[in-house]
């Protein structure tokens, strides 16, 4: 345990009377630490033990603390390693208001993007593909799935459904979907996009490089060409410590 963490971690600089239990008052005191800077990317956490001494309390209460903060994705765990603050990551500011790809994204960025793939091929819709893609019965549907890099950091993965009417050949995308629907003349020019809470499966975790049930956004988005017809239903796992959405709003005139 280095200098610095340690004195960071003291008791007596964190705990006080009368603002709630303590186990919430240290969670607070090393996130805050973190936030500031005074705790930095890559600086090992004490052990359970050690933090149950200098905090005076038992070991039980410093895991639920701890693990509170794996979930925030403020520090990481890993077997072998003990706990440390987790790496910087430059949060990705994405737009709610215009659609585009995550590689057009990342190349306004100036980040390099690279794409793992996961699945790539033709299968057997399920009823909620069907149905919100207006499948026709015994087709079949086009399904994708990749995890998105940029600049080496994994942050997100896709899941995309599309009818083979659009997308009859999948294994020909690139490194860019929109940019593959576009040379068919099916890129989608409108979305509904749905944004929710949740923590990350140990698979999806994973994958991203975080612990499992780690705070992240399930992002559901079906996409439309200008006709109107549904051309994509995507499904998609974002780390929830990379990203921040931005939408500018119109307040409406009120009475004079």
């Amino acid at each position: 345990m280095t200098g610095h963490v340690e004195t960071a971690l003291q008791r007596e600089t964190w705990a006080r009377k009368g603002r709630g239990p303590l186990y919430l008052q240290l969670r607070e005191h090393i996130a805050e630490a973190i936030r500031s800077g005074r705790l930095q990317p890559g600086d090992a956490l004490p052990s359970e033990r050690d933090l149950a001494d200098l905090s005076g309390m038992s070991r039980i209460t410093v895991r639920k603390a701890v693990q509170d903060l794996v979930r925030e994705g403020l520090v990481v765990q890993r077997q072998g390693s003990g706990t440390s603050v987790s790496p910087l990551l430059n949060k990705v500011e994405q737009s709610l208001t215009r659609l585009t790809s995550f590689s057009e994204d990342m190349a306004l960025r100036g980040k390099t993007v690279r794409t793992q793939w996961l699945e790539r091929g033709l299968y057997t819709p399920d009823l909620n593909e069907t149905v919100t893609l207006g499948l026709k019965p015994h087709s079949q549907v086009a399904r994708i799935s990749r995890l998105r890099i940029a600049d080496d950091q994994p942050l997100a993965i896709e899941r995309a459904a599309i009818s083979t009417d659009h997308l009859p050949d999948p294994e020909k995308i690139g490194t860019s979907l929109y940019a593959h629907l576009d040379s068919r003349g099916f890129r989608p020019v409108r979305a509904i996009q749905r944004i929710t809470a949740v923590n990350l499966s140990p698979g999806d975790a994973n994958l991203l490089d975080m612990e499992p049930g780690a705070a992240g956004l399930n992002i559901e988005r079906i996409s439309y060409l200008a006709e109107g017809q549904v051309v994509e239903f995507t499904q998609s796992k974002y780390r929830g410590d990379a990203y921040e959405f931005v939408a500018e709003l119109e307040i409406p005139r009120g009475p004079k």
